[in-house]
Order: structure tokens, then C-alpha cells, then sequence
């Protein structure tokens, strides 16, 4: 009796261990197709980035990174939910599977990457933190805010980059810590802080949304890296490949001069390998990841190449250039790995 109770512990163990394993293993491709839709996180309004438009349909850089997954997955980038967090649901949605995909301006960090579950990507954008205040406190430079109070989102490298900024310049800056941007924007915009600081591009993007942005000015200091890239849930290698390859694509049919409206035309005429392969003409890139051979022909033709991507959402709407996001072959560090 002993011997059969012991041996149906052990047959307990290892039933619930082969769960578990189904479970991490189980594959977020087969499940988004067999859904029909594909669950995207997204940040809850920052224009440029993910921001509902006047008609209420979801616009910016992150979400056109995820309406070219839909694109490439499930042939249709209008099959897509897209779901507002908030930047301390940002990497739980994902590895809990609330999400299929979080595209939601995240820093690719040492510890989100390696102990929160979680799996970066590409870099959409290069990115660094700033700081915006009010031109009447006639404020030039970040070195001259010492003592002031600071309004910051909880939950961010930007909370740890400001205690580290302060400590290292002897600012002794308050700050005033939010569960949400907008929060944290509004109690600027009311007087509550003397600063707000979050990304640059962030930064450009909010003070759009002020009362009065012409009396705001955002200071000349980048204290920090922040690369911003899609994240996946941790353990499933060919859906990372997946969102990776997608963003590489992009990136590089930019490189390549394949845009929405010449893509088809290029697949059927171009003589250039790379884009032989890129388009499905010649190859079997789309094997490699689990889809067809059209599977980048149909995110160009969706969403554009990177450069009109960000032409649409960043040039046109917040007068960003491009800057260090410009292409590698142009000056700036935008590279992606070759489709091969």
C-alpha cells in the first residue's frame, strides 16, 4: 500500500510537470490563428506612438508594428484587438497571456529581458529620457533644476533614471511619483511639479496635448539610453522570430526602396535577389517562421516600410526627424540583420 501510494505521487508530480510544460510551451502562433485575432498591448494615449484617432481607430508607430504582424500571421491587419496598459501592466499583460504582443514604447532593459518573464525583440525606435518645463521659470538647462519637484510615471526606467540623474549632479530633486502618464502629465499641466520628464519623443508627443504647448519647452539633456522595442512572452522562440522578422523586414524593405505601393509591382519585376527573397518571389524565408512566402509582402503593403511608418506618425504629426533612427546607410544607427 505504501509502494502504490508513493507511486501515485510521483504520477501526480510528473502529470503536473508535463502540464506545466504543455502549458510554456504552448505555441502563441497556433493560438493567434486559431483565434482569428491577434491581442496587441498598447500604451493608453500617446500620440505617435498608440493614440485612438478622432474616429477612435488606434494610429502611431507601435501600432502599425502590430497591424504588420496581423498582416503577415493572419492576412488582414484590421483581425487585431488592441488593448490600453498602463506602463506597470505593460510586461505582466504579455506574460500572462492577457496579450499576444505588448507594442507599447518599453525600454529593452537588462531585467525585464532576463527575470520578469519576458522577450524583446527588435528596437523600433532609439529613444532617451528628457525633461520639459515651463518656459515663464525661465529654466535652460537640466543642471539648473536643483530642488525642484519632478512628476514621473511609477514603474518606468524613467523613476530610476531620475534618482540616478539627481544623485550623481547633487540636485536634490523631488519626485512625485504616478500609476499613469496621463496622471503624471495632467498634475504638471495643473502646477502640482515644476518638471515632467519621460522619453524625448514622449515628451514631444504630450506637450501636443497641452492647453498651451508654446509655453512649455523641453530641456537640451538626454540622460539616458532607451531603446524601445515589441516584447513577446518569454520561452516561445518562434513567435519572438516571428514579431523579430517582421520588424527586420520593415526595415529593411526601406533599405531596399519597397514600399505599400510598389511592393506587388517590385515582386513581379525586380531582378535584385534580396528583394526576390524578401517578397516571396524566390526562397522560403516564410518556412523559417512558420508562414507562407507573402507573409513580409503583405506588412509592407498594410503598413508601409519603416520609413513611411514613421514619416506617417512621427515627421507629419510631431515634426520628430529621424535623427539617430535614421538608417544605418544615412547616418544614423537603424540596422537590420539581413533576410537570408
Amino acid at each position: 500500500m505504501k509502494e502504490l501510494f508513493q507511486f501515485t505521487k510521483v504520477s501526480a508530480l510528473i502529470l503536473g510537470l508535463a502540464m506545466i510544460t504543455t502549458t510554456a510551451s504552448a505555441s502563441t502562433l497556433e493560438d493567434v490563428k486559431k483565434k482569428g485575432v491577434l491581442s496587441c498591448g498598447v500604451s493608453e494615449g500617446v500620440p505617435g506612438f498608440s493614440n485612438p484617432d478622432s474616429s477612435g481607430k488606434w494610429v502611431g508607430l507601435d501600432v502599425d508594428m502590430c497591424r504588420a504582424v496581423a498582416a503577415a500571421v493572419l492576412g488582414d491587419p484590421t483581425k487585431i484587438k488592441f488593448v490600453p496598459l498602463a506602463s506597470k501592466q505593460k510586461i505582466i499583460a504579455v506574460t500572462s497571456g492577457q496579450v499576444d504582443l505588448t507594442s507599447r514604447t518599453t525600454t529593452w532593459t537588462m531585467k525585464r529581458d532576463t527575470k520578469e518573464g519576458a522577450d524583446f525583440t527588435a528596437v523600433v525606435y532609439y529613444d532617451g529620457q528628457g525633461f520639459m518645463v515651463r518656459k515663464e521659470d525661465g529654466i535652460k538647462s537640466a543642471k539648473e533644476m536643483s530642488g525642484a519637484s519632478v512628476c514621473v510615471t511609477t514603474g518606468t526606467t524613467t523613476e530610476l533614471n531620475i534618482a540616478d540623474y539627481s544623485r550623481a549632479n547633487n540636485l536634490k530633486l523631488e519626485a512625485v511619483v504616478f500609476d499613469g502618464k496621463k496622471e503624471a502629465l495632467n498634475a504638471y499641466a495643473s502646477g502640482r511639479c515644476d518638471v515632467f520628464t519621460t522619453d524625448t519623443s514622449q515628451l514631444a508627443s504630450l506637450r501636443t496635448t497641452l492647453k498651451d504647448p508654446e509655453n512649455h519647452i523641453i530641456l537640451p539633456e538626454i540622460i539616458s539610453k532607451e531603446p524601445l522595442s515589441p516584447l513577446v512572452r518569454h520561452g516561445d522562440n518562434q513567435w519572438k522570430d516571428i514579431i523579430t522578422w517582421v520588424i527586420f523586414g520593415l526595415i529593411n524593405a526601406e533599405e531596399k526602396g519597397v514600399t505599400a505601393a510598389n511592393a506587388a509591382e517590385m515582386k513581379a519585376k525586380s531582378t535584385d535577389p534580396t528583394v526576390q527573397r524578401m517578397l516571396g518571389k524566390t526562397g522560403d524565408l516564410g518556412t523559417f517562421i512558420g508562414l507562407d512566402n507573402d507573409w513580409l509582402l503583405r506588412a509592407i503593403t498594410s503598413v508601409g516600410n519603416y520609413g513611411e511608418i514613421y514619416e506617417r506618425n512621427l515627421t507629419k504629426t510631431l515634426g520628430l526627424e529621424r535623427g539617430v533612427n535614421q538608417l544605418w546607410s544615412k547616418g544614423g544607427i537603424l540596422y537590420a540583420s539581413p533576410l537570408r
